[in-house]
């Protein structure tokens, strides 16, 4: 990559730009509930789609010409700016509105689009070495990582640990205590309360809208799980058979902490699994799509989150198994091993005992 010509980079800094357009675009069609009204109640003109979502006509006629030139919606029937009939393909349908679908990306939309409002702050981060935390972020992040992840755990967990025969077992046994660390909008906890509906499944937060989020939407699917604010150094010592840490370490700003109060909440020959990004064993320049993808995660959401607490180990998303590892041993786990999840989405899966 090093060896592009000025016009190669501008080329490809050009097809940046038309992605940015469509991520930016996709959050106003999905918070304005534009794909939605198309999928549910079917083709429509400008007029007809604000009138339905009770929007603006002419931002509505705006939004749809560009999703129709860029090729997320398909023109039924054309004529004049008004008349013309929009409709939403399959494949659009299932990747904007479908969330079984693990190709349900449109959540991730508002995890960029949350970072606009606090830019400023950003630029000041990192001049200064300051943060901008998860709650300046507020709800358009909380909302879209729960969201992006649920069908993963939705339609992906329970078979995935159902492999690993150290983990279900214990997850088997009637009675088992179970805690989710980090546990956000709650659905890796409602995931593991449906797999295992013998156990006894918690989930934790140190973030106090997302313990309200999770709390509805456990409520709304009907499973019964404790979900509690507060953070590790609480946890009741030999409490639990086996915990589980969802995406969360990378974001810590003291994993050494935190993974040591889990360790002593682990009941005798209890274990941790974490999930983690999936990012290559070193650094290498030119990486591929998921190392750019998470360095971006990772320059404008985790690591300015993990910052704006003090003292920080200032970890950032690219948290590659080595430096879990150290931060594990530290904690006390005398042993840590890559479980055998494949094809599940950004993650890896860690044990550690």
């Amino acid at each position: 990559m090093t060896d592009l010509s000025p016009e190669q980079l501008a080329e490809r800094l050009f097809g940046s730009l038309l992605g940015t357009i469509d991520v930016l675009s996709v959050y106003l069609g999905d918070r304005l509930g534009w794909y939605r009204s198309l999928v549910d109640d079917g083709p429509a003109s400008a007029p007809t789609l604000a009138e339905r979502t009770g929007t603006d006509a002419r931002y509505a006629r705006e939004w749809l010409e560009q999703q129709a030139v860029t090729g997320y919606l398909t023109v039924e029937q054309d004529g004049g700016p008004d008349e013309r009939m929009f409709s939403i393909p399959p494949a659009t349908a299932e990747v904007m509105t479908d969330t079984a679908s693990v190709n349900h990306l449109a959540p991730f939309a508002r995890m960029f689009a949350a970072t606009g409002p606090t830019l400023p702050q950003l630029v000041e981060a990192y001049r200064t070495g300051g943060g901008v935390s998860w709650e300046q972020l507020g709800a358009d992040a909380r909302e879209s990582q729960a969201d992006g992840n649920r069908p993963w755990f939705d339609s992906r967990l329970a078979p995935a640990l159902a492999d690993v025969p150290r983990v279900h077992e214990v997850l088997s046994r009637p009675g088992a205590t179970v805690l989710d660390v980090g546990a956000g909008g709650g659905w890796s906890t409602i995931a593991l309360a449906r797999a295992y509906p013998e156990a006894d499944v918690s989930g934790i937060d140190i973030d106090r809208p997302s313990v309200e989020l999770a709390r509805a939407n456990a409520a709304a699917a009907g499973v019964a799980v404790d979900f509690r604010h507060g953070d590790a150094a609480g946890l009741a010592p030999g409490s639990y058979d086996v915990a589980f840490a969802f995406e969360c370490v990378h974001d810590m700003p003291a994993p050494v902490e935190v993974l040591s109060a889990v360790r002593r909440a682990l009941a005798p020959g209890g274990c941790l699994v974490v999930m983690d990004e999936a990012v290559a064993e070193t650094f290498a320049p030119d990486g591929d799509e998921l190392e750019r993808l998470m360095y971006g995660f990772s320059l404008l959401i985790c690591l300015p989150d993990g910052l704006s607490r003090r003292p920080s180990a200032g970890t950032g998303t690219v948290m590659r198994p080595a430096v879990l590892k150290a931060y594990a041993s530290e904690a006390g786990f005398t042993d840590m091993e890559v479980l055998p999840i494949e094809d599940f989405g950004f993650w890896r899966f860690y044990l550690l005992t």
